[in-house]
């Protein structure tokens, strides 16, 4: 089943959606040094996660999200930032290559990863179906 999970607590409830808020910490969070470097960060982010049983949760409950497939981190990795780094890259290279100045060159860059993050909006609802978060309740 999932291998990485993340607790949460449930902040609403919708139908077959249940939303939950997790504190996710960046990969230095756990470093000895990370009061001194400023660099560690934590983010509370709202996860929806769509069961047949959402009437089983209760606002406030402590829960755990995981993905469904170990399969699917990676993917969402891809689509988050590697596509988008090429994009930048490609489109800085390519301004440059056809003479543009530099500071064009790096709005064009700037410009393609918007773009890149439009369309990954856009397809929202295919992606969505694709990457799917399971929801498991705590026991105490």
């Amino acid at each position: 089943m999932a291998s990485v999970k993340h607790c949460g607590e449930v902040v609403r409830i919708e139908d077959q959606s249940v939303f939950v808020r997790m504190t996710v910490n960046s990969a230095c969070s756990a470093c000895h040094a990370k009061g001194v470097c400023g660099a560690s960060e934590q983010i509370d982010k709202i996860v929806e996660v769509t069961t047949a049983d959402a009437s089983a949760y209760k606002v406030g409950e402590s829960v755990e999200v995981a993905l469904m497939r170990n399969d699917m981190g990676p993917k969402s990795v891809f689509l988050a930032y590697v596509v988008p780094f090429f994009v930048l890259t490609i489109a800085l290279v390519g301004a440059l290559a056809v003479g543009a100045s530099e500071g064009v060159a790096v709005v064009a860059a700037l410009v393609g990863v918007v773009v890149w993050y439009v369309v990954l909006y856009a397809l929202r609802s295919k992606i969505k179906d694709r990457i799917k978060f399971i929801i498991i309740k705590q026991t105490k």
